[in-house]
């Protein structure tokens, strides 16, 4: 019988990426991603080991943005852009968080979708 031989798995070392940060209210998630979009690796705020309410602060963001940035790093990402969706509270604090772990920011994007007068929002809350 023939012997069969596996191949090496081969890390891809890719140098430029873009984070992608999803502020909510309730939590806060960061995607890193190569340059043509196809994701390498996600890391919401409960992987850093947040729970519940906590998850949305701006101190949930930058743990879990320090830990992602660190992952990708040994990815060999040095660079990376940041586009940044939500109107949470994490928005700032994530991007500090990945200058902080030593990744270059080229540049800085908001993506939040905004309607041009689409569809008729709901009635307000009164409180």
């Amino acid at each position: 019988m023939a012997k069969r031989y596996r191949k090496k798995k081969v890390k891809k070392s890719v140098a430029k990426g873009v984070a992608h940060v999803k502020a909510t209210f309730t939590n806060t998630s960061l995607t890193i991603t190569h340059i043509s979009r196809t994701p390498s690796l996600c890391a919401p705020a409960g992987t850093a080991g947040f729970q519940n309410r906590r998850k949305s602060t701006p101190f949930a963001a930058q743990k879990t943005a320090e830990s992602a940035a660190e992952k990708a790093m040994k990815m060999g990402m040095r660079e990376m852009e940041v586009l940044v969706k939500g109107p949470g509270g994490g928005r700032e604090s994530a991007i500090r968080g990945l200058q902080s772990a030593g990744v270059a920011i080229k540049a800085i994007e908001d993506v939040t979708p905004l309607p041009h007068n689409g569809c008729r929002p709901r009635k307000r809350r009164r409180v």
